[in-house]
């Protein structure tokens, strides 16, 4: 999703975060990983919630013009007796949070809303404040907002194989003034680095690994723990960054972009860097790139492209196209640090309603704003991250394509 900034009232960061080396992690499976479906929902909703210091949630875009995103949920359960809710699954954020009742100013949701009293687990935390409450703040940049109080309560995680994994004490956010989510989720699952997020609360025995599967067609998964490493045939793999200005964020190199034949690089721009120019988010759909960089991304797609200009019709100031195939359009290849050449489908870079073609990368005007490698770009990959060896890598998968017998292996472990 978008990148969020999260703010914590009346508490430092470094408080709330010696609360994680309290909870207890309780799986009824071993600790070797497992993997769970996702629930993929349209939205109308903007295709990026950029911020200032955490990213936020709204996996692969659609092909319509007129839906500018859709998103992929993961089900969990929380409380006790177990309530399940539909969070959004976003690398871009830390919290897992939902709305919780009583709710002072709610969107509406799906499924109904969760009702902390009647769960025996659910504690919300004590912080030094007059009233002892542990409030937080989470802002996005196309106003979406989530506030309410951080907690403590037991989540529960289904593998796809049926499995229970269980995690004791877990801080969550309870939402009770919530606005943007337009999908109609319960709330977000944040899953960047930081240690309020939900791979950082499920212990050192994951590894801090995950990967993810985001498909245009069929089951999207996410795996968790050792069985989540990207591995083989037409991997790439590249060097993931941390920034402690803006911590949390998964940063990559980006060298340059190919358009065809023609290299662009980023050497000699603005966007230039040696340790992390952009950010990889699974909520956001586009790819956006600072103005003057991105505008020779464009002139090098206008340079090959002979189908004729058209103003795009969801007024997103996209490249636009009208043309009868998509095979009118040049491959686009990433050139990530290390050598890590992903070269991309026209799926991924070219989104069509009927015969208008646009690419699916943005333009920032403001120069200062996050470059982000988008879903719609990650859509049919294979996108491994591993925080203990500080790498990203990729595999095109299609990713809709039941894999019957890896998911047999995975389960031997369960």
């Amino acid at each position: 999703m978008p990148l969020a900034t999260t703010t914590m009232i009346a508490l430092s960061l470094q408080i709330i975060n010696c609360f994680l080396f309290t909870a207890t992690t309780l799986a009824s499976s071993p600790p070797h990983g497992f993997t769970v479906d996702l629930i993929h929902r349209h939205s109308n909703s903007s295709p990026s919630r950029l911020s200032n210091t955490h990213l936020g949630s709204s996996p692969y875009a659609d092909t319509s013009l007129d839906t500018l995103s859709s998103e992929y949920l993961m089900k969990l359960q929380i409380g006790t007796p177990p309530f399940e809710i539909e969070a959004i699954l976003d690398t871009g954020s830390d919290l897992l949070w939902t709305q919780c009742l009583p709710c002072l100013n709610c969107y509406n949701q799906y499924a109904p809303m969760f009702d902390p009293s009647k769960s025996s687990t659910f504690k919300y935390k004590t912080c030094d404040t007059p009233d002892h409450s542990c409030p937080y703040k989470i802002d996005y940049v196309d106003k979406t907002y989530s506030k309410g109080t951080y907690a403590t309560e037991t989540v529960t995680i289904h593998s796809s194989s049926g499995q229970p994994f269980m995690m004791a004490e877990t801080i969550i956010g309870c939402g009770h003034n919530n606005s943007g989510l337009t999908s109609s989720a319960s709330g977000i699952v944040g899953l960047n680095w930081d240690s309020l997020s939900l791979i950082s609360q499920m212990g050192e025995k994951f590894l801090g690994i995950f990967s993810y599967c985001l498909a245009s067609k069929g089951t999207s998964k996410i795996k968790f723990g050792s069985n989540a490493m990207v591995a083989g045939d037409e991997t790439v793999s590249t060097t993931m960054f941390m920034k402690s200005e803006k911590p949390g964020y998964y940063y990559l190199n980006l060298d340059a972009v190919s358009v065809g034949d023609t290299r662009v690089e980023t050497f000699g721009t603005s966007f230039h860097a040696l340790e992390g120019n952009i950010v990889i988010d699974s909520g956001t759909t586009y790819t956006y790139f600072p103005g003057r960089f991105c505008n020779q991304v464009h002139k090098a797609v206008e340079n090959v492209v002979t189908a004729d200009r058209v103003v795009d019709p969801s007024n997103s100031n996209r490249l636009c196209y009208h043309s009868g195939t998509i095979e009118t359009f040049p491959v686009i290849t990433m050139h990530f640090y290390g050598g890590a050449d992903l070269v991309l489908d026209k799926y991924n870079m070219y989104v069509n309603r009927g015969r208008v073609f646009c690419v699916a990368i943005m333009c920032f005007a403001d120069e200062t704003k996050e470059a982000v490698f988008g879903n719609r770009a990650q859509n049919n990959v294979l996108v491994g991250y591993d925080t203990s060896s500080l790498l990203v890598s990729f595999k095109p998968n299609d990713c809709g394509v039941e894999e019957t017998n890896q998911e047999s292996l995975f389960s031997m472990f369960l």
